[in-house]
């Protein structure tokens, strides 16, 4: 576990990731069709070119994904008791293939669950930043979490 327990969150606690990742083609179309979008921009290579963007535009919901995965190690790795909900999502910037994408995360809000005693709910900003550092996704994310046994 690797995870944090309520108790041992600050607010304005901040992790910048560690682990980094390359979006690829077989990432996206996979994505794509496992969750059966079949957006010209993110499956055919001739419609996207003949887009504003000029090639693939990554699967926004892939980018989304990949963001919360990537901060769940320094986070919730077995803390989490569920994730309440995600707030105010943003994709400011396009992500194309061949991006390297990293996140980071901060501590915005804690609160003590009324109906759970054992747990209290941690409110996380994710960023995801670009190989450029702009920010491609952002999100506030409500999980409850265990307190320290």
């Amino acid at each position: 576990m690797t995870g944090r327990y309520y108790d041992d969150w600050h607010i304005g606690d901040r992790i910048d990731h560690p682990i980094r990742r390359t979006v690829t083609e077989t990432d996206n179309l996979l994505f794509s069709a496992m969750t059966h979008n079949p957006q010209p921009l993110h499956i055919d290579a001739e419609a996207a070119r003949a887009s504003e963007f000029g090639q693939i535009l990554v699967n926004g919901t892939f980018t989304f994904a990949l963001m919360v995965g990537l901060s769940v190690g320094e986070t919730t790795l077995g803390t989490l008791v569920a994730n309440l909900g995600y707030d105010q999502l943003v994709m400011p910037k396009p992500v194309f293939l061949g991006d390297t994408l990293r996140a980071m995360t901060e501590v915005t809000a804690l609160k003590d669950s009324r109906s759970r005693p054992d747990a209290g709910i941690v409110t996380f900003t994710h960023e995801l930043h670009n190989q450029r550092d702009e920010i491609v996704c952002r999100c506030l994310r409500s999980a409850l979490l265990k307190r320290r046994p």
